[in-house]
């Protein structure tokens, strides 16, 4: 048989015995010093003088590292399919990815049924085995939302609810000698495992041919299938077959690859002395041995993409153009991640391909074949944001997650260096300690990358500003694949468009801010029953307006549902630790409307943007409409109250962005909105969407800007209130310079203005 080009693995296989259970896990431990890549463990659940091997591979996996762990082969007759499946995910949770799930039919069948299981013929339990293989995988699979329902006649789900998904794609390996078996492997399984002791010669042929026949009928690619193999004995004296020096156990098994395709030997072993050396002289020398000879006949290596994978490819995407720098980490449809990466927070969405470089150049990678496919692509840094431009559907997302630093660059400045992958969660927690903070929206897991670029509307705004206004460089990659710094010396003109408008220029990967001398604050959250919501609107922001600069206030709206009466859920951020002060101006607020309840503590500024890396599914994207408002007039809170009683909005709300966010010069940042004190947000589902322009058009003349962040809908009109003519003007006259092909147009795309003299930029 062909040699099937897997990557060589090599591990143990060791007896799980209950007289000294110690021993093995030092064992197991030794399998990992030696450099070897698994341990594995023989599962008798009906032997009083064997631990049991599921209790044993969480107590190796919590003792090891690296090292994969494995049942070889797990008793499926005594451990149902669904409650293994979520067990494996769980452990394969738990131990970082290193879970392998090795089955069997069953054998010993006295035992077996002594222990309450039915007996099986050889046939049915080929049968039980197929139906437990589909539970499994069923339970895994989180993209599919219905419950698992699989009617067989040994193993039966009824609306079982799936999850959790393992950390990684866990390979189901099955013992198998007999041509159904090897049958199921092939149509089924991800390898085969058997052992040497119960081969003849010839045996392993054979059974390659089956399982690849099956494999082919079921439109799969043989070389899918990992084949595996159980080597009992082994010694380091002797002649013979994995006997006396290394060398020799290299050439006995050299063949078994080259000819018969295995990729993976498992030693059957309880003595440490040879595990080590199995480790660290047979299998580096078995390595290099195996890739001489690849080398020479040309085999092809590599993981291989399942068929079914493969056909949900999208058009217009080059999958095998995807450049070496971004192969290891980029996420297909079909592949296990991808529902993990698809969707951002409110929007479900289906990329073709998602690209998740791991530092700047290989951003620069991804830039370069972004732009070369058929189909859009949107950029990503935490995918949070409400608008939904962070995924697509059908195209390529450049993730740039991974690029999550944060580092103090300069105490005494403030200057703190963000990679823009970071979320601001992380950012607050780890400059606490240094004394620093920078004002950065309201929830931890926004992405440093998207808000930075846009403004950053945060708890800290009255006093701080926008998290921008204290950007003083931005590195970032361009349309044509430069990687660029801007900063006051170096294309200060690019610095300032990346300072309210940067999506339009290129994928930020990493920016320094200045950042507040902050340590506690005090948080408060008052929730107001607001069923007179005209008054108590503008009673709020009216004294959010009087009040010092060390307070900003965000109130949020929800209407009247059923019997419970319209809410007005406000929080309150005083920035500094004066608890006194910071009491006097709450107490201002509990004559605003009846309380409902109250909270007020003394913490670190951290506390209140904590990152809980929620996992992104997205769901019903809604419509989200903008404005910014110089002041809650009587007129304009009683058009919300009408807005908010009419239950056209799932929600609105009020930020402060007045105080410090107007000290700065209009025409000093791509952002230009600096006479505002309140930036308003609205938002609608389902149904709801279709009205909210309407009221938009009645709340018109008394909003001036809007907040792109806040914005779905990206028209010419509603660009124009995103930035005022001279600001406009002055980014397309940059956008010809830096975009001309208009690269970067997914978030308000502006139009470059062409035939532009480098000496007005600046103008």
């Amino acid at each position: 048989m062909p040699d099937y080009g897997h990557d060589l693995v090599l591990g143990t296989f060791l007896t799980p015995a209950a007289k000294n259970p110690q021993q093995v896990v030092a064992l197991a431990q030794t399998t990992e010093r030696a450099g070897l890549d698994l341990v594995t463990f023989q599962d008798h659940p009906y032997q009083p003088a064997f631990l049991d091997t599921w209790t044993l591979l969480a107590w190796v996996a919590a003792s090891t590292s690296r090292v994969q762990v494995a049942g070889n082969v797990l008793n499926l007759p005594l451990r149902p399919p669904a409650v293994l499946a979520r067990a494996a995910a769980s452990l394969d949770l738990l131990s970082g990815g290193r879970f392998a799930l090795g089955l069997g039919s069953g054998a010993f069948w006295d035992a077996i049924v002594a222990m309450g299981s039915p007996r099986l013929t050889p046939g049915e339990g080929v049968d039980a085995l197929d139906e437990a293989l589909d539970i499994i995988r069923g339970i895994w699979d989180t993209d599919e939302r219905a419950p698992l329902r699989i009617h067989g006649t040994h193993h039966r789900v009824d609306g079982a609810k799936r999850g959790p998904a393992p950390a990684h794609d866990i390979p189901i390996w099955v013992g198998a000698y007999k041509p159904r078996m090897l049958a199921l492997v092939g149509r089924k399984a991800d390898g085969w495992l058997p052992s040497l002791g119960y081969l003849k010669d010839g045996d392993l042929a054979v059974g390659n041919a089956r399982i690849d026949e099956s494999a082919q009928a079921a439109g799969r690619d043989p070389r899918e299938i990992r084949r595996l193999l159980n080597l009992g004995g082994g010694s380091f004296s002797g002649a013979g077959f994995l006997q006396g020096p290394p060398e020799r156990w290299v050439d006995g098994l050299l063949p078994l690859v080259l000819e018969d395709g295995i990729s993976t030997f498992v030693l059957g072993s309880d003595d440490a002395a040879t595990i080590a050396r199995f480790g660290e002289e047979v299998a580096p020398a078995l390595r290099e041995a195996v890739a001489s000879a690849r080398g020479t006949a040309g085999t092809v290596t590599g993981s291989v993409r399942p068929a079914a994978a493969l056909a949900r490819r999208r058009t217009g995407i080059d999958y095998d153009g995807i450049p070496d720098s971004l192969v290891a980490t980029a996420v297909e449809p079909g592949d296990r991640e991808y529902g993990r990466v698809r969707s951002s927070y409110v929007y479900a969405g289906s990329p073709g391909l998602v690209l998740r470089p791991q530092d700047a150049e290989a951003v620069r990678d991804a830039v370069l074949f972004a732009r070369a496919q058929e189909v859009p692509f949107a950029v990503r840094s935490g995918g949070h944001g409400i608008s939904g431009r962070s995924t697509n559907d059908g195209g390529v997302v450049v993730d740039v997650g991974a690029l999550d630093t944060v580092e103090v660059l300069d105490r005494d400045r403030g200057l703190v260096r963000l990679g823009a992958g970071a979320r601001w969660g992380d950012v607050a927690a780890a400059l606490s300690p240094h004394g620093l903070a920078i004002s950065s929206g309201d929830y931890g897991d926004v992405g440093v990358g998207g808000l930075v670029t846009a403004g950053g509307q945060g708890f800290l705004g009255r006093s701080y500003g926008l998290t921008l206004d204290h950007v003083v460089a931005a590195e970032l990659v361009l349309a044509d694949g430069r990687l660029v710094r801007t900063d006051a010396v170096h294309e200060p003109d690019l610095l300032w468009a990346v300072r309210g408008a940067g999506a339009n220029f290129g994928i930020l990967t990493a920016v320094e801010i200045e950042a507040a001398e902050v340590g506690d604050v005090v948080h408060a959250t008052i929730i107001f029953d607001a069923t007179d919501t005209a008054p108590f609107v503008q009673a709020w922001a009216e004294l959010v307006e009087s009040s010092p600069r060390e307070l900003t206030s965000f109130l949020t709206l929800v209407p009247a549902r059923g019997n419970d009466p319209a809410v007005g859920y406000t929080i309150v951020v005083w920035a500094d630790d004066d608890t006194d002060a910071a009491v006097v101006a709450l107490e201002r607020f509990l004559d605003l409307a009846p309380v409902l309840q109250q909270q007020a503590q003394l913490v670190p500024y951290a506390a209140t943007v904590a990152a809980h890396h929620g996992e992104h599914t997205g769901g019903s994207a809604p419509a989200t409409r903008g404005g910014l408002v110089d002041h809650v007039t009587p007129e304009l809170a009683a058009l919300l109250a009408d807005l908010l009683a009419a239950g056209d909005a799932d929600m609105l709300q009020l930020r402060a962005v007045g105080g410090a966010v107007n000290d700065v010069d209009p025409a000093a940042t791509a952002y230009a909105h600096r006479t505002q004190n309140f930036s308003l947000l609205a938002a609608a589902r389902g149904s709801r969407r279709a009205g909210i322009d309407a009221w938009w058009e009645r709340l018109s003349p008394h909003l001036h800007g809007v907040y792109l962040s806040f914005e779905t809908n990206q028209s010419p009109a509603r660009l124009a209130e995103v930035f005022p003519p001279e600001t406009l003007a002055r980014l397309g006259r940059l956008k010809s310079l830096y975009d001309p092909d208009r690269v970067f147009d997914g978030n308000f795309g502006v139009t470059p203005t062409p035939d532009v003299d480098r000496a007005t930029m600046t103008t």
